[in-house]
């Protein structure tokens, strides 16, 4: 390992052990990795990281954010659990389906995995507690359920992806790819729940009349049109990925304030406030670690740990296990934007000389840090679902392992087979 390298894995490691934010230690690391390179370390950090984030495609993250936020205030999720409780309420341990379901429909419009536990889990957590299913099997399932989101898009962790390929990869081609993965992980999740619910004799949830079903259905369809807005707008050519974002937020916003009146226009400037703050940690993120990148890339890292990885083994199997075991362990210690921005330019090389397409390696990487989201120590999800249940990491982490077996069995099904994640995406001719 060469001086530049050296000097900035020493910095990033020390500035995350002191627990300095991730956006400094990648930018502190970048500029002490600058010097080492003999470079004007300020002036070259700054370019790199104005030119990061000096693209159209991702001024979809603030939009999705602020419709993400519009959504959980605005009564839109209230609605989707109604809905969700008329299709899997009546069934033993029909809470808990009814959680997942909505965390998958409500990540379907969100796009957010923290916005899924604090808007579904503020609900759904204190009613499963009042029926008399478990505290900490109840925080099990929202904090899971609610990754399904960044798998099913719109996602702005693909977003990100996108962008790290050096678009290789299109927004609309990646968001479709989610889907069946999305939707497997939450079939997964739903058998666990059912096997857990019926050794422990979880009861059952509200049986509906025909009239109070159709009535609940008929609330959820404005919330529900608008995932045929974004998605079906970008596949028929109305819009891009980035307009559609704008679309999610004129259509949340009708919604919130206009049609189901939860959000008054007082409210809009703290909710502005969030999504910007938001936005702006997001941004510095992916500004730091483009400067950090550049500096790995100049000094052929990628081309390095590509060459002794195929080195150590030209088995596919091995390699793709190997990926996935190290992408596991980054996701236990670092968030998902960070992650995908640093370790996608290292690792693409890799899986596209073992033949693997970027689209369905996306998937890959996603859905190893989605995992990662609901793991100690920097589990996000984790710890809010853990707060908002009132309960803790250690009396959560047994209840939850059975979350991860259906996970992790997921991400193998959709590593080893890859038309689970390439089927839509060829359907529709994204890829040749």
């Amino acid at each position: 390992m060469n001086l530049p390298i050296l000097v900035l894995v020493i910095s990033f490691l020390i500035l995350m052990l002191l627990n300095v934010p991730v956006a400094f230690c990648m930018g502190i690391a970048a500029v002490l990795g600058f010097l080492a390179m003999g470079s004007p370390a300020l002036s070259a950090v700054a370019h790199n990281m104005a030119i990061g984030i000096d693209s159209f495609a991702l001024l979809a993250i603030p939009f999705f954010i602020l419709s993400g936020l519009l959504m959980g205030y605005g009564g839109i999720a209230r609605r989707l659990m109604d809905f969700a409780n008329v299709l899997a309420g009546r069934y033993r341990g029909g809470l808990a389906y009814v959680n997942v379901v909505t965390c998958m429909l409500f990540g379907a419009i969100s796009g957010s995995a923290t916005a899924a536990v604090s808007s579904i889990g503020g609900f759904m957590i204190p009613l499963m507690n009042k029926m008399g299913y478990h505290r900490d099997f109840n925080a099990s399932v929202t904090i899971t359920a609610a990754t399904t989101g960044l798998l099913i898009p719109p996602s702005n962790i693909m977003i990100v992806y996108s962008l790290a390929t050096g678009g290789t990869v299109s927004i609309a081609a990646i968001f479709m790819a989610g889907y069946l993965p999305g939707i497997l992980v939450g079939v997964g999740l739903l058998v666990v729940s059912a096997v857990i619910s019926i050794r422990n004799n979880y009861g059952k949830g509200e049986t509906f009349t025909l009239g109070e079903s159709v009535v609940r259905f008929l609330r959820a369809i404005p919330a529900m049109f608008l995932i045929f807005l974004v998605i079906g707008g970008i596949l028929l050519g109305w819009f891009t990925p980035t307009e559609a974002s704008a679309v999610a937020v004129l259509y949340s916003f009708i919604l919130a304030v206009v049609v189901y009146r939860e959000i008054k226009l007082r409210d809009l400037p703290n909710l502005l406030l969030q999504a910007g703050v938001t936005t702006s940690v997001v941004f510095l993120l992916i500004a730091t670690s483009m400067a950090m990148s550049w500096v790995l890339a100049s000094e052929r890292v990628p081309q390095d740990i590509s060459a002794a990885l195929v080195s150590w083994t030209s088995s596919k199997v091995a390699l793709l296990l190997l990926i996935n075991a190290m992408l596991l362990a980054v996701g236990c210690f670092m968030d998902m934007t960070p992650a995908v921005l640093i370790f996608t330019p290292i690792f693409l090389p890799v899986v596209q000389n073992l033949g693997v397409h970027p689209l369905h390696f996306g998937i890959i990487m996603i859905m190893n840090l989605c995992i990662g989201l609901c793991t100690p120590p920097v589990g996000t999800c984790l710890f809010l679902g853990c707060g908002i249940a009132g309960t803790t990491v250690t009396k959560v982490i047994r209840p939850i392992l059975p979350f991860f077996v259906a996970m992790i069995v997921t991400l193998l099904l959709c590593t080893f087979i890859p038309e689970i994640s390439m089927w839509l995406p060829i359907k529709l001719g994204f890829v040749k």
